[in-house]
């Protein structure tokens, strides 16, 4: 099979032949229909995180994708050829005690992943090739263990299906999951890229008021508006803290840090009313700390993490579906671009450019 190979950082990726093992007990082989791209990917390739921890190089990334089921292990049970899946980065063992206690999507066991003494899933001219986040959905196959995959109803288009596997599941589970946010709360959201703008969403479906949106692209606040942000900040020409505190009378109740920047972090606790709750979804580069005025906490001002939305995929995921089926959850119009394997080093390019919400690879 073809795949985008990460061989070096700073260098671009590079598409090559890549031999596929068969599917292990409870492993499943799915042909990749499409992959959105994320900015977790950038992140490696320009080496704010260290690909050296999850394997090193050569390594296949890509982690939001969907496809059809063509063969199963002799364990697996949920899943048969032709399915049509969403993958998810957030594979469980079910046995761990994040499992047990509903914590899915903490589960970091070894039992989802083969051993180093077995065969590897992928090789490339022999060498055994890194799996990013257990997808690596930049290839027209992906050898997944059962636990990372959800069945979905096979019409729904799997180009937008795709989207729900990260983008949706992180921003829209933020709002829903993480943060629960109330109806009749006011919300701000600092970043509108593809998890910005699902966050939004997951704000508009949960019954806020007011949502602001904040980016330094006019046009990314035009789409963000699109989506359902009522009100918009241009934080390259006015300060988003003293305009939120100015639309909400003081602070907004809900904060979503979806860049990955430390000053939006920052920003985004700034940002909340006494009592308020600033989460935070965008990764950081490793290492990076952010400073926080310590007297705030006395106003009861919190802020927290999210991992993946806080996801239970496998209900989740299912209800995202429903939601556009509705035409409650918008995905057709986040896609601003399509394009093949080639394509996605002038992905990435347009993505750090703030050109496009999000850009889907199509595997023929």
């Amino acid at each position: 099979m073809r795949a985008a190979v990460f061989h070096e950082v700073g260098q671009p990726l590079t598409v090559e032949e890549i031999e596929v093992d068969a599917p292990g007990p409870r492993e499943v082989l799915v042909d990749t229909a499409a992959s959105g791209v994320c900015h977790s990917d950038l992140h490696l390739v320009e080496g704010l995180h260290d690909i050296a921890m999850m394997g090193g190089a050569p390594a296949i990334l890509g982690h939001e994708g969907a496809g059809v089921v063509a063969a199963v292990g002799d364990a697996v049970t949920d899943f048969s050829p032709g399915d049509h899946v969403i993958g998810c980065s957030s594979v469980f063992c079910g046995n761990c005690d994040f499992c047990l206690v509903g914590q899915t999507y903490l589960c970091r066991s070894p039992l989802t992943r083969r051993r180093r003494s077995e065969p590897p899933r992928y090789t490339w001219n022999g060498a055994r090739v890194t799996q990013f986040a257990g997808l690596a959905t930049y290839a027209e196959q992906m050898l997944v263990h059962e636990n990372s995959l959800v069945k979905i109803r096979d019409d729904m288009p799997l180009d937008k299906a795709a989207l729900i596997g990260c983008a949706v599941t992180t921003g829209v589970g933020a709002a829903l999951n993480t943060a629960r946010v109330e109806p009749g709360s006011t919300v701000a959201v600092f970043g509108t890229g593809g998890i910005g703008l699902s966050a939004i969403q997951g704000a508009r479906i949960a019954g806020a008021r007011m949502i602001i949106a904040v980016d330094v692209f006019e046009s990314k606040l035009r789409t963000a508006r699109d989506f359902g942000a009522t009100h918009s900040v241009d934080a390259s020409t006015s300060d988003p803290v003293d305009a939120i505190r100015e639309l909400t009378g003081g602070g907004a109740d809900y904060t979503f840090e979806a860049i990955g920047l430390k000053s939006a972090v920052e920003q985004s606790f700034e940002a909340i009313r006494r009592g308020g709750l600033a989460t935070i979804v965008g990764v950081m580069p490793q290492g990076q700390k952010v400073e926080l005025d310590g007297v705030s906490f006395l106003q009861e001002k919190k802020i927290q993490g999210s991992s993946m939305g806080s996801n239970r995929f496998r209900i989740d995921i299912p209800r995202y579906i429903e939601f556009y089926r509705q035409g409650r959850l918008l995905l057709d119009e986040m896609v601003t671009r399509t394009g093949t394997l080639e394509d996605l080093n002038e992905a990435f390019r347009a993505m750090k450019a703030g050109e496009v919400a999000r850009t889907v690879l199509m595997m023929d």
